[in-house]
């Protein structure tokens, strides 16, 4: 049901933010008045309110690398194929998530435009019911060869800027929201400037950059570190590389994870949250077979088998996962014990990533309580679960 009018909810947390807070809803139960609960005080209870005990309210999460979903691939996509998206946009947006960067790995640069076209034809239609398609987060094609991972060789491109403003022409921040590129290839930062000209957010990653570079590219404003720990050097003692680089960067640098276990071992993951507090940032990296059954499925040309929810070449190359970003919070919260944290890296970082606007507090006002999440904490069982507030009990 929704709420009626009036109704005044409290003893609710906010991702980030200190103490407990209240709110009241409207008559469209949308959330007017939120601000924090008084300490000493105990906000008065009768049959218009609603007691959240502690539960966290955040919007829902934002995806800044997702490959495909329902058997679709961002990279491969057809015209055929729009309306089969749209339809799994709207099974995404059940899952919790607002919105996504669609990445678009390495490919030929004829392939690599006509996505973001496709894209481009789906984000101009779009229902409420379907997470919102941002800006691509286009994953190469400037890569370091020897970090490409699962990245096709043949595509594989040097970094210069004439090839970069051809792939790039007749296309803007709208439709290309991030990049990823290996820094060593300018070491200069001319194509990093162009990019940041444009509005488009750069993040270091399949890099064989070392510390030095990496932190001269953030200091040139870079803003991200795709998948930490994946496609890089690791961080060691003598050669602390661009982990090191980010860690140590000021803000408003920030660390891609992914959360799935596999990509990062999780006493890893809880060290990197400790080493950059407020700075990890959740990514899904799902591949098309997120939300299908596990298998082999075609990737192009290639194959990839999804086994235990990680998907791999035949070569055995770990390519992505199928595990979604709220699934990847819960288990975050569950080896960090850090539930705060958990769901701010899925919902409210990624938003400050991208430089979308406002403070955490005022991405509440005015919007429906059914667009947001609810986050319930179980400290005994380690156990975080999210879901979308319907009403009051």
């Amino acid at each position: 049901m929704i709420p009626t009018a009036g109704v005044h909810c409290s003893h609710l947390r906010l991702p980030g933010e200190p103490g407990l807070w209240c709110f009241r809803l409207d008559g469209q139960g949308l959330i007017q008045d939120l601000r924090p609960e008084l300490p000493g005080t105990k906000e008065e209870m009768n049959h218009h309110s609603w007691d959240w005990q502690g539960d966290w309210l955040s919007p829902a999460a934002v995806d800044l690398q997702i490959n495909g979903l329902q058997g679709l691939w961002f990279c491969h996509l057809r015209s055929d194929q729009l309306d089969h998206l749209h339809q799994a946009l709207v099974w995404l947006r059940e899952q919790g998530v607002d919105a996504i960067c669609p990445t678009i790995v390495t490919a030929p640069p004829a392939r690599l435009r006509q996505s973001l076209v496709l894209l481009r034809r789906v984000r101009q239609h779009q229902s409420a019911a379907e997470a919102r398609l941002l800006g691509a987060h286009m994953e190469g094609p400037f890569l370091a060869m020897g970090k490409r991972g699962a990245h096709c060789q043949g595509h594989v491109q040097p970094l210069h800027m004439d090839g970069l403003q051809k792939l790039m022409e007749g296309f803007s921040a709208e439709d290309v929201a991030l990049m990823t590129m290996a820094p060593e290839l300018d070491l200069h930062h001319g194509a990093q400037s162009w990019l940041l000209e444009q509005g488009i957010v750069v993040s270091l990653g399949h890099t064989e950059a070392n510390q030095e570079q990496a932190a001269a590219a953030f200091r040139a404003g870079a803003r991200l570190l795709t998948h930490t720990f994946n496609a890089m050097a690791g961080l060691h003692h003598r050669a602390p590389g661009p982990i090191a680089a980010a860690c140590m960067a000021p803000e408003p640098v920030f660390l891609g994870l992914i959360a799935d276990g596999v990509h990062v071992a999780p006493p890893v993951a809880v060290l990197l949250t400790r080493m950059a507090p407020g700075r990890v940032v959740l990514v899904s990296d799902a591949l098309a077979p997120y939300g299908l059954a596990e298998g082999p499925y075609p990737w192009g040309k290639r194959w990839i088998t999804v086994q235990n929810h990680t998907c791999r070449l035949e070569d055995g190359t770990m390519a992505g996962t199928t595990t979604g970003i709220l699934e990847g919070a819960c288990r975050l919260a569950r080896w960090s014990q850090d539930p705060d944290g958990a769901i701010a890296s899925a919902t409210i970082r990624p938003r400050i990533c991208l430089g979308h606007g406002p403070t955490t507090v005022q991405l509440f006002h005015g919007v429906a309580l059914t667009r947001l999440l609810r986050w319930h904490w179980e400290p005994e069982e380690r156990r975080l679960t999210w879901s979308v507030p319907q009403g009051a009990a």
